[in-house]
């Protein structure tokens, strides 16, 4: 793993954003800073997300006649194990350069207990157990999904147990008390 990629896994979890784009942002600001080349996705009018490659930003409204309101943000990880080096925009790889094909866990957790950002294990919803672990920062209120064993058709061939599957945000305290009360 580059010490570049890196950096920008510790900046996501840190500071909950996005080269400064959290989740609440408009499709405006978020086209204004990762640029225009993204697929757009629509269902009913009333959701809508942008995907850029690696992130991918969600909005959501009450009608047609209402501005989109940001809902969150996803780090589609897994997708660099099939090794497109475009795949992290121009945006991210002019701030940041290369992006590895795998992020091990291990690896981002010890850079970030360095800096006094703790990861927080919370429990997995039962549909992803015990294939996922997610840990979870709750000052930035950002989930970090792992691979947490092999599973034939449940987790990616190209990825290991231990590898980073995705970062999201925000994950908030609600819905962490929510897994935790599910499991007792």
């Amino acid at each position: 793993m580059t010490p570049y990629s890196l950096a920008f896994y510790v900046d996501v979890v840190t500071t909950g954003t996005v080269l400064g784009l959290g989740p609440a942002e408009t499709p405006h600001r978020v086209t204004s800073i990762l640029g225009a080349d993204f697929a757009e996705n629509t269902v009913g009018g009333r959701s809508m997300w942008r995907d850029y490659g690696l992130a991918e930003f969600f909005w959501g409204r009450a009608s047609a006649d209402c501005p989109w309101a940001g809902h969150h943000f996803t780090l589609q990880v897994h997708r660099l194990a099939y090794r497109n080096r475009t795949l992290a925009n121009e945006a991210l790889r002019a701030q940041y350069g290369r992006f590895a094909p795998r992020l091990r866990f291990e690896k981002l957790r010890r850079l970030l207990e360095r800096r006094g950002v703790p990861l927080l294990e919370v429990p997995e919803i039962p549909a992803n157990a015990p294939h996922f672990r997610t840990f979870w920062q709750p000052g930035s209120q950002v989930a970090v999904s792992v691979i947490g064993t092999y599973g034939e058709y449940s987790t990616p061939d190209n990825l290991r147990v231990g590898d980073v599957y995705s970062i999201h945000a925000p994950m908030t305290a609600e819905e962490v008390e929510g897994r935790r009360s599910r499991v007792g």
